[in-house]
């Protein structure tokens, strides 16, 4: 079983001539290149992301050029602006979001671990992939007790896809505080840009967080995939449609996270795309479970 990361959403029908869209992203004060942005046609499955020298293509129709561009990255605001502009110029510039820097206090003495969301291998049950336009992933976890907690390490998982030949792929890990209106992930708790890479011969892979001391929100904490559309990760897929039987060929992009059903219902499931979160609730036959991200999230209390 797996999943495409494709919200209810109007998609426009385009068809025209079709112009390389390219470009640079640049951080508007330093003028430094930025790695990693995504950029996403609001209302289309058009996307693509900015390689490790802040450049990007994507072939497009023409008419998209007249549509908006949802344009993303970590520690820099969010912003959409008409294609047109990017086009003509070549370039843009992404303003970093400015954010107070909270007091961090570090405990003298941390106590126990423990894990939530523990995963056994025999537990995957699916995968979530990704193709036409970058998505971020996010699961939600709770914060049960007074007691302080701190992030020491997050575990993603992972499917083996025997259609991407590259020896590995890459994703970000975004650390996401809550909303406590909507309960959705709101602002990053991390600022580090926290770029991972997965091999083909391993089934999962640990990220190691004790030495940034993140203290758990008191609303809990989201923990987002976040796919990159960069020439590495890529890979063409053949697909048939089942009714006409013509078969079609579909862009797609590393790594295939897995997917566990879990009884506790605590754990939510959100997609972002093109500047808006949504809910991903998938359960098993019998209603008790929802398929949610295989991710294992570490904690260390507080003594």
């Amino acid at each position: 079983m797996r999943f495409f990361l494709f919200p209810l959403l109007f998609i426009a029908q385009i068809n025209a001539q079709e112009v390389l869209f390219e470009g640079n992203v640049f951080d508007s004060k330093t003028k430094e290149p930025i790695p990693y942005v995504n950029l996403s046609f609001l209302n289309t499955l058009k996307g693509t992301s900015t390689d490790e020298n802040g450049h990007f293509y994507l072939d497009i129709p023409n008419e998209l050029l007249e549509h908006k561009v949802h344009i993303s990255s970590l520690g820099y605001k969010d912003t959409i602006v008409v294609a047109q502009t990017v086009y003509k110029s070549k370039l843009f510039h992404l303003v970093e979001e400015s954010f107070e820097l909270e007091e961090v206090v570090v405990s003298k003495s941390l106590g126990d671990s423990y894990v939530l969301n523990p995963i056994s291998s025999y537990s995957l049950t699916g995968g979530f992939d990704s193709s036409a336009t970058p998505w971020v992933l996010a699961l939600y976890f709770p914060n049960i007790g007074a007691q302080k907690k701190y992030i020491e390490n997050i575990t993603v998982f992972f499917q083996k896809n025997p259609k991407f030949s590259q020896r590995t792929s890459r994703f970000r890990i975004r650390i996401y505080g809550v909303d406590s209106k909507t309960k959705n992930p709101s602002n990053d708790l991390v600022r580090k840009s926290l770029v991972l890479e997965s091999e083909i011969n391993k089934d999962y892979v640990s990220l190691d967080l004790s030495s940034l001391n993140i203290e758990i929100p008191e609303n809990g904490v989201y923990i987002g995939l976040e796919w990159l559309f960069i020439s590495n990760n890529w890979y063409r897929n053949i697909v048939t449609n089942p009714i006409t039987k013509k078969k079609s060929v579909e862009d797609r992009f590393a790594p295939t996270f897995s997917g566990v059903y879990v009884k506790n219902q605590n754990y939510r499931a959100m997609v972002y795309g093109m500047g808006k979160w949504t809910d991903f609730t998938v359960k098993s036959k019998n209603g008790t479970e929802n398929f949610v991200p295989a991710i294992s999230l570490k904690l260390k209390k507080s003594n």
